[in-house]
């Protein structure tokens, strides 16, 4: 199945039904009174976070969704039936927002989280609720309300602890290979990558983390060069970025520092706050360099890179080689330590909007025409 990250729909509520106004007609029972009922509540639509469905593929092509009106109010006291809601399943960490503000509508971060993305229109009132000592004919009624109507965005962003940065052929896959039963495509050509992967690490019967691995960045992604920062936005809510270097390119040309310093800035153009999240270096490849050039080799990238970012410490820093597994054990040790330490991630509540329309009218109130004898439509 093709991987959807991305998807912008039509939601359109349904409208409340309208209110009655008619009076009880009944043998040897004069000036009955009103008996109007009031309209059916038009539906709601909720979005529900679901842990198996993986991507927004079904929301590319069907665009539009639509909830039904309510039914009318009818006389005897009969209030219209309220429409179903209706129910649009999303996969875990979508984040739903107004196409037109850019505000926030929902994030659903847990399965079986629910939002409600648009509102149903109230019903309306019958003449029932207008009757009164001194209006003892009442021919008011309201109408129903119209549902709201949004068009929103629909943007997943995975859930994963650990997120992999780097160039194309960093060995990014090859490393979420060895350390996790994922297999990514992989082979000897940049962005062999072309939608985020996931792998649940095991390094222990209880301990575990989830890894991600997204599309390689090049330098001038900000302009879209490459893939762009499309796949960026998964990283958002991960807690440490690993960040692969190659260290020995197959390109005589290329320049493993300028590499790494050019991620770092496409990281902070795209989002400061992902520029700040705990980043390790990996320097990954170091069985492709003879063994007694291996320690200079890595003292001369560190010298370099501090240099060239400015920074007097660089935090965590591993020597790797993914193909054949070396030094990864350490690591992944490493990084589940790191988690525990800072406890279990945090799933911000999302906090869903009272369903409760208040104590004012529905909508204006109309009278019926005294030459009208029948019920309001």
């Amino acid at each position: 199945m093709k991987f959807i990250d991305e998807a912008k729909i039509e939601v359109i509520a349904g409208k409340g039904g309208d209110g009655s106004a008619s009076f009880r007609r009944e043998k040897f029972i004069p000036f009955g009174g009103p008996d109007g009922g009031d309209g059916g509540r038009g539906g709601s639509i909720y979005a529900v976070a679901d842990r198996n469905i993986n991507t927004l593929v079904d929301y590319r092509y069907t665009r539009k969704f639509k909830a039904n009106n309510g039914e009318r109010g009818r006389g005897s006291d009969c209030y219209g039936k309220g429409a179903d809601d209706l129910i649009l399943r999303v996969p875990v960490g979508t984040v739903i927002s107004d196409l037109n503000t850019g505000e926030i509508v929902a994030d659903l971060a847990s399965d079986g989280q629910k939002a409600r993305i648009a509102r149903g229109g109230r019903g309306g009132l019958g003449n029932l609720h207008f009757k009164s000592s001194t209006n003892r004919a009442p021919r008011q009624f309201t109408r129903g309300e119209p549902g709201e109507e949004r068009e929103l965005k629909m943007e997943l962003r995975v859930l994963a602890d650990v997120g992999l940065l780097g160039l194309p052929n960093a060995g990014k896959s090859t490393f979420i290979r060895s350390v996790s039963a994922a297999k990514p495509k992989v082979a000897d050509y940049p962005f062999t990558t072309l939608h985020p992967n996931l792998g649940v690490v095991r390094t222990d019967e209880n301990r575990s983390f989830v890894i991600a691995d997204v599309p390689g960045l090049i330098e001038g992604a900000a302009d879209g060069a490459g893939l762009g920062h499309r796949f960026l936005k998964h990283l958002q809510r991960t807690r440490i970025l690993l960040h692969l270097v190659d260290l020995a390119p197959l390109d005589p040309e290329a320049d493993p520092v300028h590499d790494a310093v050019a991620i770092v800035a496409e990281l902070d153009k795209y989002d400061r706050r992902l520029a700040d999240k705990p980043r390790w270096l990996v320097l990954n490849k170091l069985d492709l360099i003879p063994e007694e050039e291996q320690d200079q080799r890595v003292a001369d990238f560190l010298a370099a890179f501090k240099a060239a970012t400015g920074q007097d410490e660089l935090g965590p820093v591993f020597r790797i080689s993914a193909i054949s597994g070396d030094g990864t054990r350490p690591l992944v040790y490493a990084i589940q330590d790191t988690l525990d330490a800072m406890g279990p991630a945090l799933v911000e509540a999302w906090e869903e909007k009272d369903d409760d329309y208040g104590d004012t009218l529905p909508g204006p109130i109309e009278e019926l025409p005294l030459d009208d004898e029948e019920d309001a439509e």
